[in-house]
């Protein structure tokens, strides 16, 4: 059967209101898909649809398979603001933009950020354990800091590490700032110290938080020399993307008393085997990916979304949020 509707793929995890607004029009027809997806059925689904002319992505990978198997392809869209698991390069060669959901997980993000260093800097979690265990004649055996005057290296100064910025700034934090794709000039008004040299930051962070993509320049970025050059008391906080950090080296730095502690919401493989070493460590923290996510920040990021669709079907994309822009012309 023929149609003139725009076909478009959506995840059953896509927030109600989202789907309520492509809902709204009479110009395009929903298919849903899992939210867990293997490639070889995502790719058969859409060649069953027969026109694929926008694909609305949670974790599902997307390559060339995938945009061989969706006939039409107008625009690709995640759920979110990563996308390691898209091919960008493919999208491009056929003229695809890629679409991410701009600020609306920026918040969120942020805020797990500094609930990390917070849980670490108190000592929350083993507070905690200490008064459940009937421990509290040895409390002061385990004392916690402050993060007040304390210097924070934030890596990465985009949508999320600025805001990472002015909330550690609102604590009385000594703010400094690696990213070599932002102007000195920019991080200086934001009431932060531009870093130049990485190493150099490191050597000085009393909490280093990391806020980059995951590319060829930051895989493996924060690995046994680099861990080696931070001190014995320092903090590091992973809400970016795992492989950014070397977990061997990361948990060969704690247990040799090298590194004071470990926030990750994120892991090189996820999710992390559960008799992964870093797991078993009293020092570490953990989340299962869920920086981004919240009650607020998912129908933020449906909405986002939906609107980034259908810019592109309406001809006016939404610049801001396209990955690959060389793509509009």
């Amino acid at each position: 059967m023929t149609t003139n509707k725009k076909r478009l793929m959506v995840p059953d995890a896509m927030s109600k209101p989202a789907v309520a607004l492509f809902e709204t029009r009479d110009d395009i027809e929903i298919h849903r898909f899992p939210n867990m997806i293997s490639s070889a059925d995502f790719c058969a689904l859409m060649r069953q649809t027969g026109q694929v002319n926008a694909a609305v992505l949670g974790p599902t990978r997307f390559g060339r398979d995938e945009i061989a198997s969706a006939r039409g392809l107008q625009v690709v869209a995640r759920i979110g603001v990563g996308f390691d698991a898209v091919d960008v390069d493919a999208l491009t060669e056929v003229r695809v933009p890629l679409m991410t959901a701009g600020i609306a997980n920026s918040p969120s993000v942020a805020e797990q950020a500094v609930f990390f260093m917070l849980t670490l800097a108190k000592r929350g979690a083993e507070l905690n354990r200490l008064v459940q265990d009937g421990g509290w004649a040895i409390r002061f055996s385990m004392l916690p800091t402050d993060l007040n005057g304390k210097t924070v290296l934030i890596v990465g100064f985009g949508r999320i590490g600025s805001r990472t910025a002015k909330r550690c700034l609102a604590m009385e934090m000594k703010v400094e700032v690696y990213d070599p794709f932002v102007k000195a000039e920019t991080i200086e008004q934001a009431g932060c110290t531009a870093v130049t040299d990485l190493d150099e930051g490191l050597a000085r962070a009393d909490i280093v938080t990391l806020h980059c993509p995951k590319t060829p320049l930051t895989l493996g970025m924060i690995d046994a020399a680099r861990l080696a050059r931070m001190k014995p008391s320092a903090l590091l906080v992973n809400t970016a993307r795992g492989g950014i950090v070397d977990e061997t080296a990361l948990h060969a730095a704690l247990i040799g008393g090298r590194l004071g502690g470990a926030g990750l919401d994120v892991f090189e493989q996820e999710p992390p085997p559960t008799d992964h070493p870093l797991l078993k460590l009293p020092n570490v923290i953990t989340a299962p990916h869920m920086a981004g996510v919240t009650r607020e920040s998912v129908e933020r990021m449906g909405l986002q979304t939906a609107l980034n669709v259908l810019s592109v079907f309406d001809g006016r994309p939404i610049r801001d949020n396209v990955i690959n822009p060389e793509v509009l012309g």
